[in-house]
């Protein structure tokens, strides 16, 4: 490097020289200031950590995950080193409690996630407003304003996120073929989609409609009223924030509906014990009419069964509407992971960081995450046109998933569009993002961090975000299976004030006043 710069130096001074005689100026042998631009800065070295939630997998195979070829790759892209290590998000309290934090923290979820600790709050990672504005232009510009604010804190950004563009994940599927056996158009309303299950179960269709346990992935009936009883899912009610299960009048026409799908065997009796793993074996068995999931798995739904049930056709559908015209289901958090930087990380390495990061949502890291390395999982024809080398094996996909998924810290996760072009399924699942999605879903207001009163009730705290408190959801099965009356959601809605509801509301209610973490997830 010495080398390079003395001769770089020589040459400059050397043309320096030539020029000044030429014009007529006395040639100086002072040392020139401006840099070589032929030098390369030198690489970034910092520690990451990123998370997961499972110990398996292929960051698992592998020795030492700082010698892997998409490691060193990444690092040569964006004139990094990194120390990287890939843990359970779980463990983090012990990393919290030793104070043995990387330079960079990724998280699940954003400021208030369980694994963080509170070590946002307590000063433990940097405001990242100036670095972002004078290193992440393209962050800056593509990110939605609602992450942002999830990952604000007194005013301040500190964190970076893998993102939605378009929070409205879920969709309604459907089997065509049954459907066009019906004679059936797809259902636009409540009353519609019941008459199709009931055409369903009339031609033998085991499972009408595909129910599970805590209504979860099972809740297309609760968007259409409105009163989807989860986290990001709160409104504004004469003056109070309050959970939107507080509307009576839809939460009972949606219990009657699905107490009607019920008692006429539209869905399975034992739906409240219908595992995640139960739920998915019956829909790959061709054994349900319509079901609701997330919009990315129609390629394996199709061919899974189509395996099952050859000729069978698989589709993304508008959900059915309620009286008020929604339909859907409850909007994403607009972050799925979050990137800290530790407050003692030096500014030059900052600086370094945020590039990298912000390199990832362009179009060259967009084809390195995607495809990996050409003459290796891809090749170019002609033309420009990418051939893929989609994985077959577990370990070939595992580490697929490493590379595009894992590694791929920063980006829009509302889909992989280059990958999903490539084949027509991947397309029907474009066009049902851009066609279907974008036109449904229930906003809300939500709260980052979570607030405080939840922890002090578990009964009235959201297991996930798309789970609604135990005591709620017990209610709801009992009055799906007749044992208590619908009619006394009043008094499900007065137990629940009674037992830490009115706190909470009280909470949600004074930080949405005074804007303290208090953001109202969208689509726009």
């Amino acid at each position: 490097m010495k080398k390079t710069i003395s001769l770089s130096l020589a040459v400059i001074l050397t043309a320096a020289a030539v020029a000044g005689c030429s014009s007529g100026e006395k040639a100086t042998n002072q040392p020139s200031t401006q840099p070589s631009a032929n030098v390369k800065k030198e690489p970034v070295k910092f520690s990451i950590v990123y998370p997961t939630t499972v110990s398996t997998g292929y960051h698992t195979r592998i020795p030492d995950l700082n010698k892997d070829k998409w490691v060193l790759k990444l690092g040569e892209l964006t004139n990094t080193i990194l120390d990287m290590k890939v843990v359970e998000d779980s463990k983090y309290g012990l990393m919290f409690a030793g104070n043995d934090i990387p330079d960079v923290v990724g998280s699940i979820g954003g400021i208030g996630s369980k694994s963080m600790s509170g070590s946002v709050e307590n000063g433990v990672f940097m405001p990242l407003d100036d670095l972002l504005k004078q290193y992440a232009p393209n962050l800056l510009k593509q990110v939605p304003k609602a992450a942002w604010d999830t990952l604000s804190y007194n005013g301040k950004i500190y964190g970076i996120p893998e993102y939605l563009s378009n929070p409205s994940r879920r969709s309604t599927y459907i089997r065509t073929d049954l459907l066009e056996k019906t004679g059936l158009q797809p259902p636009k309303t409540v009353d519609e989609f019941l008459n199709v299950l009931r055409a369903f179960k009339k031609m033998g269709v085991e499972q009408p409609y595909q129910m599970r346990e805590t209504f979860k992935y099972a809740d297309v009936i609760l968007g259409a009223y409105d009163v989807l009883p989860y986290k990001d899912q709160f409104k504004l009610v004469n003056g109070q924030v309050v959970p939107k299960f507080f509307d009576v009048e839809n939460m009972q026409k949606a219990l009657t509906t699905y107490k009607t799908m019920f008692d006429e065997g539209l869905i399975a009796k034992e739906f409240a014990t219908i595992t995640s793993t139960d739920f998915t074996k019956s829909v790959n068995a061709g054994k349900a009419g319509i079901w609701s999931q997330n919009a990315s798995g129609l390629p394996g739904y199709r061919t899974n069964i189509t395996q099952a049930v050859p000729g069978s056709k698989v589709d993304i559908i508008p959900s059915p509407k309620g009286p008020d015209g929604k339909s859907g289901y409850f909007y994403y958090s607009p972050v799925i992971r979050t990137f800290f930087v530790n407050k003692n990380v030096k500014p030059d390495a900052a600086a370094g960081i945020i590039k990298m990061f912000d390199w990832m949502t362009s179009a060259e890291a967009d084809t390195f995450f995607s495809f990996g390395l050409e003459g290796d999982t891809y090749t170019k024809d002609s033309s420009g046109k990418i051939n893929y080398k989609f994985p077959v094996t577990k370990e070939d996909t595992e580490e697929e998933g490493f590379r595009s998924g894992t590694l791929w810290a920063v980006h829009d996760s509302t889909y992989n569009k280059q990958r999903l072009a490539l084949n027509d399924d991947g397309k029907a699942t474009l066009k049902a993002f851009d066609e279907v999605l974008t036109k449904e879903g229930l906003s809300g207001i939500g709260f980052y961090p979570d607030l405080n009163a939840l922890t002090k009730y578990p009964d009235l705290a959201f297991p996930s975000p798309d789970v609604g408190p135990k005591l709620i959801i017990d209610h709801m099965i009992k009055m799906v299976y007749g044992k208590e009356p619908i009619s006394d959601w009043p008094k499900v809605i007065e137990e629940y004030k009674a037992k830490g509801g009115n706190e909470i509301i009280k909470e949600a209610t004074d930080r949405w006043n005074k804007k303290d973490g208090a953001v109202f997830i969208d689509i726009k």
